[in-house]
């Protein structure tokens, strides 16, 4: 078990206002309020994508690159596909099954990068989860490196994105902080993720550690989504959890505790 450290955001653009180009910064507004461990921070998020990325920060083309872009997924059964190897664990004493990406597993993720360090998460065997099939004809080329389905719960997605991508100097031992903050993060992101700007709609955001890795989640409505980011070697994890407004309201504890679940290995 990992030490876990969390600080709980609230993200608010009451008070933004426009950035002209080239002079966006973000705006940090301090009051900070120390409670029960919890540190509980308010800030402004600049949405001009220039300047999020003058501050160390890029963004991915496209929301369908994130596996989002419709809900005509097809769910497989587990077996050998192209570049896929069942990573599926049987149920455990709860009903859970852990997925854990594959040493084996293929991924046209660039000539000359490492070998992908391996993730896992959980889901609930009655929730009917199972793995779809990823096409290097996506949006967004091959940084999806997995997407699972369930027909009752919803969907997820894994993006595995070179970090030289975001700067260049983050070296093959990258840490999530070294990124951006959770605010420079969910500013470069979100509006990819969901397809739309993400003012007013982050419900919360947290920053936990686990076993020494940082992770920030983001929990954006509407449309319901999680976002988890973390980095690891020379790249950039985002674990998002999603579903219709009737699979959120039905499916939620499940939800969240799939996209509490994701860690790097």
């Amino acid at each position: 078990m990992g030490t876990i450290m969390q600080c709980v955001y609230s993200l608010s653009w009451r008070n933004w206002q426009p950035v002209a180009q080239g002079k966006g910064e973000s705006g940090t507004r301090a009051a900070e309020n120390q409670s029960g461990g919890v540190k509980k921070v308010e800030f402004g998020v600049v949405t001009n994508r220039r300047a999020v990325i003058a501050s160390g920060v890029a963004v991915i083309s496209s929301a369908a690159a994130f596996g989002f872009a419709g809900d005509g997924l097809a769910v497989v059964k587990q077996g050998l596909l192209a570049g896929r190897i069942p990573g599926l664990s049987e149920p455990d004493e709860q009903g859970w099954r852990t997925y854990q990406r594959p040493d084996d597993k293929s991924g046209g993720h660039g000539v000359g990068w490492s070998p992908i360090i391996p993730y896992k998460f959980s889901v609930p065997a009655p929730g009917e989860w199972d793995e779809v099939p990823v096409s290097i004809a996506d949006l967004g080329g091959t940084e999806i490196d997995l997407r699972f389905a369930s027909p009752k719960e919803g969907r997820l997605s894994v993006v595995v994105a070179p970090v030289l991508r975001f700067a260049d100097d983050l070296g093959d031992n990258a840490t999530i902080d070294r990124i951006g903050t959770p605010e420079k993060v969910i500013s470069a992101f979100g509006p990819e993720v969901i397809g739309e700007n993400v003012e007013g709609k982050v419900v919360s955001s947290q920053v936990a550690v686990h076993e020494g890795r940082t992770y920030y989640q983001f929990e954006l409505e509407p449309p319901h989504v999680i976002i988890t980011a973390t980095a690891a070697g020379n790249r950039l994890y985002l674990f998002n959890v999603t579903g219709n407004g009737l699979q959120w309201k039905k499916h939620y504890k499940d939800l969240k505790r799939i996209a509490d679940s994701f860690r790097v290995v």
